[in-house]
């Protein structure tokens, strides 16, 4: 077994944190508390589209997708992203990389699944989105954000 200094798991428990606002924020159209998961200048690349460019660019998207969900459906909107398998793939004391699955259950039941592979770096107590990639694997027909 290869020891593990204490910075280190503090900085794994603090990734995970980050990872979980980003959704749980997300999920509850708190989009303030999802774009302060990223840093700045932070990027986040969706696959098959334009890589999005700081704050603004990044919450003003995403409020787009948000504000679908809500007004695509008669029944209460339901978001409930699903992290699984978060791997660290290098980490050190200026960066991360970390790769994890996602599953995403809306009111018509499992929406999409995906992957994020995530560049997160120390922001004081903190880590935050540096770079993020978002790849979907599947959609379903119907799915009220994936398409």
């Amino acid at each position: 077994m290869i020891p593990v200094e204490i910075w280190e798991l503090v900085a794994r428990e603090q990734i995970r944190d980050t990872l979980a606002r980003y959704n749980w924020s997300g999920d509850a159209g708190r989009l303030d508390g999802l774009v302060d998961t990223f840093c700045a200048d932070g990027v986040l690349e969706i696959r098959g589209l334009k890589p999005l460019h700081g704050r603004a660019e990044i919450v003003a998207f995403l409020g787009g997708v948000t504000g679908k969900v809500a007004v695509s459906t008669d029944v209460k909107p339901i978001v409930r992203h699903n992290v699984t398998n978060v791997l660290f793939n290098e980490i050190t004391r200026e960066q991360a990389q970390v790769s994890c699955y996602f599953a995403v259950v809306t009111h018509i039941g499992l929406d999409h699944i995906g992957r994020y592979r995530d560049t997160l770096v120390p922001d004081g107590d903190t880590w935050r989105i540096k770079r993020r990639k978002v790849s979907t694997d599947w959609a379903a027909p119907d799915s009220v954000m994936a398409r």
